[in-house]
């Protein structure tokens, strides 16, 4: 793969405002979930609906940002001069990282059976969110290599430990397994099938495009029971990952638009007109198979990138164009260290369950009430996550 000579070298923080906006609704709707007598459209709408709320599109506008930051990360790594090998290695672990912590958190939540464990479920669970911090901890250059590797292989042998502590409920055999990926397993195979074709393709815009239709494609066709390609082995795996690949792709191809050119466009043409695609083939689509993020629809996915071009249209308009950055300092320690604030409020949760401590009463996990604490929290979590990065507490996959 070359050096994309083209691509911009700067942080592009309209990017990072996105993130940190997603991430920042994303708390909130994690915390609303649990909240009781809310609006519908303040829920995830059932498999069944044929319609979307701005809850569904919480996950697939992260997997548009990771797309969107795909050709920066393997440019500033060519920039730096990383061997093919050193890339890779990197690629992969990153993936494997968010696959390990999807699955753990998955079980920590169903199908264990609490009369066989010899640990209590809720301190399992304690144990598996937690551990993904002083393991992949991003350690200041000054700490401790003795502290820093206790730490860092104290926590992955705790993670093994907790496999061969875990008792399935319905075999009663031991170890985790993958129910689901998790949403951060589900972010780790879109990326990692993203970045390997990206490689392939040395990121060429039409590459991504034609990987971008073969992701809709196979999505389309995993959902039509009677297509014979069911019956190849494999196919359902790797097509319903593709699903949630092609909301990563459109990120790289609006990427690609944006910022793969030497002169900024006054107004970008093609990121337009590719919005206005992504809603065509949505609106085409949906009388086949519905909006659906449970079932994970073409048209979801497709509406979802139409959404997430827009508002980054709009981001970039104002902050990149018309110098209006001051107001995003507010989400910003988010977008600094995503994980970081995905993990902690499930280890605030199985804290307070397992030493039975009461943040809140009652009266706020209902109504509107439960809709203002769920603000608050979200914004409490902004705070935090500004100490942790003050003091280097930051995760880096």
């Amino acid at each position: 793969m070359r050096i994309k000579e083209n691509l911009y070298n700067q942080r592009i923080i309209s990017i990072d405002a996105l993130r940190g906006i997603t991430i920042f609704v994303m708390i909130f709707v994690n915390e609303l979930a649990s909240v009781q007598n809310v609006p519908q459209w303040m829920k995830h709408m059932p498999a069944d609906a044929d319609a979307m709320t701005f809850v569904d599109v919480v996950f697939p506008a992260f997997l548009f940002i990771v797309g969107m930051s795909v050709p920066f990360a393997f440019n500033a790594r060519l920039l730096k001069g990383d061997s093919a090998k050193t890339i890779w290695t990197h690629t992969l672990k990153r993936a494997l990282a968010l696959i390990i912590i999807g699955v753990y958190m998955v079980n920590a939540e169903y199908g264990y059976d609490a009369s066989k464990m010899i640990i209590e479920p809720v301190f399992w669970g304690l144990l598996a969110y937690a551990m993904p911090i002083p393991i992949w901890n991003k350690y200041p250059k000054d700490f401790p290599v003795w502290l820093k590797n206790t730490l860092h292989y104290g926590g992955m042998l705790v993670l093994i430990a907790l496999y061969f502590l875990y008792v399935q409920e319905d075999t009663g055999a031991i170890g985790i397994t993958p129910k689901w990926w998790g949403i951060l397993g589900l972010i780790g195979w879109a990326y990692l099938f993203t970045v390997v074709y990206y490689w392939v393709v040395s990121g060429r815009l039409w590459g991504m495009i034609a990987f971008l239709i073969v992701c809709v494609a196979a999505n389309a066709i995993n959902l039509t029971e009677s297509s014979a390609l069911h019956q190849i082995p494999g196919f359902g795996f790797i097509a319903g990952h593709l699903t949630h690949a092609a909301v990563v792709a459109a990120g790289v191809v609006i990427s690609l638009l944006f910022f793969d050119r030497k002169v900024a466009a006054k107004i970008n043409w093609a990121v337009i007109g590719f919005a206005v695609l992504f809603f065509v083939t949505g609106y085409l689509l949906r009388p086949y198979f519905g909006i659906s993020k449970i079932k994970g629809t073409p048209s979801w996915t497709m509406f979802s990138a139409t959404i997430c071009t827009v508002l980054f249209y709009f981001l970039y308009w104002l902050m990149e164009i018309r110098k209006q950055t001051k107001w995003s300092n507010f989400f910003m320690p988010a977008a600094a260290n995503p994980l970081l604030i995905y993990i902690l409020p499930g280890v605030i949760y199985y804290f307070c369950k397992a030493f039975q401590i009461h943040i809140i009463p009652g009266y706020f996990r209902e109504g509107v009430p439960g809709i203002i604490w769920s603000l608050v929290f979200s914004t409490i979590m902004l705070f935090v996550m500004k100490l942790c990065n003050r003091y280097k507490i930051q995760l880096h996959l």
